[in-house]
């Protein structure tokens, strides 16, 4: 059986299992500051191999962090600021939620 889910839910799933990893974070890191970035350029401030450091780049793109192309061997990565403001702003009102039901009087444990 195949739950179906809302379409904003899936796709913020998907963004925060991209994000769910220290190397991607850090690669989000890595691009904020640096702006436009071609893939060799973020291997050599990564403590990873270059097919890892693609392997995370494919992620963060598939989620749409990213935007990316290809200039014959050379790939230029940079971050995808519309799809980070929906992620922010998603994020902002699904915490913002939850941050109501914090002030409600906590349940007892069932035993």
């Amino acid at each position: 059986m195949s739950e179906r889910f809302r379409p904003e839910d899936e796709r913020l799933a998907l963004q925060l299992k991209a994000l769910g990893h220290p190397a991607r974070l850090a690669i989000i890191d890595v691009l904020a500051a640096r702006g436009t970035c071609v893939c060799g350029e973020i291997v050599g401030v990564m403590p990873l191999a270059q097919a890892t450091v693609s392997q995370h780049l494919k992620v963060l793109k598939e989620a749409g962090l990213l935007c990316g192309t290809v200039d014959g061997p050379r790939s230029c990565y940079c971050l995808n600021h519309t799809a980070l403001a929906e992620l922010r702003a998603l994020l902002d009102r699904r915490l913002g939620g939850l941050a109501g039901a914090a002030d409600q009087p906590a349940m007892e444990a069932v035993s």
